[in-house]
């Protein structure tokens, strides 16, 4: 990794912070407490209470069964309860720990993600944060997925997390994160992950979000991809949230790097999802693609995407399709596409509107409601193929959007 300089964090952060007031706009971070309970060490997760274990099953993370799994990392609130791994050559820790067994860590923190970045990520920094540390040793292939999930327990608290994976120089690592809350609460979730995919590696990150209808989401993430390195991002959020905002910046600095961004969003009533993906081509041969399917139910989903090509022969390719399926939703497609040197491919696809007629009728004709013509045609656009992802995976992204596709009709 390239020589970091460091600065003085805290100073940046406020800075960030007295930008931010001065502008006097989004979230009030004074509304939410700052939730500094600490909850104890849970060496067997079944003997979690019976609610706290089903709201994170339904975001894909197993406790009372962790044989599927390489690894396991549980945050509730500010507290790290659980971590663990089965299979050498995987770490899965809290960054407390991690810090203070790697001195060399510090130089990644901060390094993909600027602290200074705006007042959410500055928040992190000036208070007391905790989260996970993912890593595959050199070489090593993570046999099953490990799995983090971080719970929102307490109501009107802020959850603060701040997570680092890496990827190290020919190794594969699989992730299902699941984000989560007790069905009462409402809340605010920061967060900050940064991704480093060393040369060679292959990262399979899968997040899942099941929020509440009361809770609002600010997650900041920055990806660093080498050289024949791939990145692979899957997002699913088909849970009401009152505001959700997210951009993950992946920026592939060596040859023929690779990243795919992958998301299934659905925006019920009283929802507002501002979410979408930018991907920086800084080394020749690398291939970007982002692609998106958004249904609202009633609420607004903002999708966005951005490619930019700083170097020749790179390919990128953003796609960008909606549903409206009730009156008062809004879908704004935002694509992006910026050349900055001759010989690159860029293209982008957009398409907003209603699910068509014909189809509906083509599929009554053929013995169907009205409604379970809707529900088919709905499922089919949910319905996103996602190349390179691990069947175990693949069978998890799928069983949770059928689950909640139950409650779209």
């Amino acid at each position: 990794m390239p020589k970091v300089i460091k600065q003085n964090s805290q100073e940046l952060a406020q800075k960030a912070i007295d930008k931010a007031a001065a502008l006097g706009r989004d979230i009030d971070l004074s509304h939410y407490s700052t939730g500094e309970d600490k909850f104890e060490y849970e060496e067997d997760l079944s003997r979690l209470p019976d609610d706290e274990k089903a709201s994170m099953l339904s975001a894909g993370v197993m406790v009372d069964d962790k044989s599927q799994r390489s690894g396991t990392f549980v945050q509730k609130d500010q507290t790290p309860v659980h971590f663990s791994t089965v299979q050498e050559g995987v770490e899965v820790m809290s960054m407390s720990e991690a810090l203070s067994k790697y001195s060399w860590l510090d130089d990644y923190r901060w390094n993909v993600v600027k602290v200074d970045a705006d007042k959410y990520t500055a928040h992190l920094e000036l208070n007391e944060s905790d989260g996970y540390f993912i890593r595959t040793l050199p070489g090593v292939k993570a046999e099953l997925p490990v799995q983090a999930c971080l719970y929102l327990g307490h109501k009107n608290i802020t959850q603060r997390v701040h997570n680092i994976v890496m990827a190290e120089e020919g190794s594969e690592l699989h992730i299902i994160t699941g984000c989560t809350t007790h069905p009462m609460s409402a809340g605010l979730h920061l967060g900050v992950s940064e991704f480093y995919v060393k040369k060679g590696a292959k990262l399979t990150f899968t997040m899942i979000h099941n929020w509440a209808s009361e809770v609002e989401v600010r997650p900041r993430s920055g990806i660093i991809v080498e050289e024949d390195g791939v990145f692979l991002n899957n997002y699913v959020s088909m849970k009401p949230v009152r505001s959700m905002q997210m951009y993950p910046t992946a920026h592939l600095v060596g040859r023929n790097a690779l990243a795919r961004f992958n998301s299934v969003l659905v925006a019920p009533e009283g929802s507002h999802i501002d979410v979408g993906a930018r991907v920086i081509l800084d080394a020749e041969g690398a291939r970007a693609e982002i692609i998106s399917r958004t249904i609202t139910t009633g609420g607004t989903v903002i999708a966005r995407g951005d490619i930019q090509a700083n170097k020749p022969e790179v390919i990128g390719h953003l796609e960008c399709n909606g549903l409206i399926l009730s009156e008062g939703g809004i879908i704004q497609a935002v694509p992006e596409l910026i050349g900055r040197v001759p010989n690159v491919d860029l293209s982008h696809e957009a398409a907003v509107g209603k699910i068509a007629e014909e189809e509906v009728e083509y599929l009554m004709a053929r013995g169907l409601t009205r409604d379970d013509a809707t529900a088919m045609i709905v499922r089919g656009f949910l319905n996103v193929d996602i190349e390179g992802l691990p069947p175990e995976l693949e069978a998890e992204l799928k069983h949770a959007i059928e689950e909640s596709e139950n409650e779209l009709f």
